[in-house]
């Protein structure tokens, strides 16, 4: 148990260092844009990883695979600490590179989204879903397919009509 209490209190760590990397970013940007950037996205992995911690000692307990969001989020983890391709970068980041947003100029985007009662601030770390797909799916003919858990997070994602929820 106490292996399982330090795993979680990993993640509860990370997870407060990835909010307070959030409520500094806008200032920061100010100063230096790269840096701001780079320390969020780096507090988004250091999340991701806390998360494989507690997958690490509790998988015995609870089949993360069997659910749709837990599997993504260890496939999104492997995807990004493996960095055997080209995928997911983040929006802040894909926006911050040479050309900035003019780049996308009469470029479509939808993000999803919800809203909260109150004024909370919401952080949030946006990726492709293009990204996902060409990750998970063989019939993108991916040279970044990732050949193990594409299957099971499918068939948990893939909705009765045959699209895909992610």
């Amino acid at each position: 148990m106490k292996i399982t209490e330090r795993a979680v209190a990993k993640l509860a760590n990370s997870m407060r260092i990835y909010a307070e990397a959030n409520a500094r970013f806008n200032e920061l940007k100010k100063v230096d844009l790269e840096e701001a950037i780079d320390n969020l996205d780096r507090a988004f992995e250091a999340k991701l990883e806390a998360f494989h911690s507690v997958y690490d000692v509790d998988r015995a307990v609870f089949n993360y695979f069997d659910h749709a969001d837990t599997a993504l989020i260890l496939m999104l983890r492997n995807a990004i600490h493996h960095r055997d391709h080209e995928l997911f970068s983040s929006w802040n980041n894909t926006m911050a590179q040479d050309g900035g947003p003019h780049r996308f100029s009469g470029a479509e985007f939808l993000i999803a989204s919800h809203t909260l009662v109150g004024e909370a601030h919401v952080g949030r770390q946006l990726y492709k879903a293009e990204d996902f797909l060409f990750r998970l799916d063989p019939s993108q003919n991916s040279p970044a397919l990732d050949v193990e858990p594409q299957q099971v997070v499918l068939d948990q994602a893939e909705s009765t009509d045959g699209r895909f929820g992610l």
